[in-house]
């Protein structure tokens, strides 16, 4: 176990004790000792295990709830977040029927490429570097509903480069977590409009020049890096968003 001895939790100036404590609770996390979905140990074991107030460590652990590191589930315990599982598209599109159908998906292209700039810039990674670029066409009731062109560092997702796609599931975060160990933690989805090419338009069924929705997401691990860069485009007029504001 990577405990850390308490005077391993000496803050910085500045820096609150239980804040100190949750980075270092967060840090085991992130190296993997407690993995998505896990039941962290009682928060007294934890106290004794890093030399702390029962109190402090009650701080530290709502400091971690509130930046979406870990769920506190009244009655059942204390649990690291699961990774996104979909951060479905849909919601953006008035495809879904309201049944939580889980669309179909079809790798149409997949090839090592060397980044664009934008996307290398994104990814963090130097400009040129190579990354795993996929094309994914998703149905839903028979019909093309979202295009999409994926990028992906190819040193975390090398052994995707020649797998069997028939081996593929529908959603991809999932897929990610279960074999790959790479959990998409959070996500930034950006929205702008614009018109389809001819290929993109053929894909989906649709006239070239149509108009589209395109969702550029950029998806992040625990440790903040970017694991993911995704243009989604839809038929615009489909796109519906709907936000709550109290």
């Amino acid at each position: 176990m990577n405990q850390l001895s308490p005077s391993a939790l000496t803050s910085e100036p500045g820096v609150s004790r239980y804040a100190t404590l949750a980075q270092a609770l967060r840090a085991r996390v992130v190296a993997g000792e407690w993995p998505p979905g896990f039941a962290l140990p009682a928060e007294s074991q934890l106290a004794g295990e890093h030399g702390v107030a029962l109190g402090t460590m009650r701080r530290a652990l709502e400091l971690l709830v509130e930046q979406g590191f870990i769920d506190r589930i009244h009655g059942k315990g204390t649990f690291v977040r699961q990774g996104l599982t979909g951060a479905t598209m849909l919601r953006f599109f008035r495809f879904d029927s309201g049944t939580g159908e889980v669309p179909e998906s079809r790798i149409l292209q997949r090839s090592r490429v060397s980044a664009p700039a934008a996307v290398s810039r994104t990814l963090g990674i130097g400009a040129g570097e190579p990354v795993l670029r996929m094309h994914r066409l998703r149905h839903m009731g028979g019909q093309p509903r979202l295009f999409e062109e994926l990028w992906l560092p190819l040193d975390l997702f090398e052994p995707l480069a020649e797998d069997d796609l028939s081996t593929w599931d529908d959603l991809l975060y999932p897929m990610f977590a279960r074999r790959l160990q790479v959990n998409v933690h959070r996500a930034l989805d950006e929205i702008e409009f614009a018109q389809l090419s001819a290929a993109q338009a053929r894909h989906l069924g649709l006239p070239a020049g149509h108009p589209c929705a395109q969702v550029q997401r950029s998806a992040f691990d625990l440790t903040g890096r970017c694991v993911e860069v995704r243009i989604t485009r839809g038929d615009a007029h489909a796109f519906h968003y709907s936000v709550a504001i109290t």
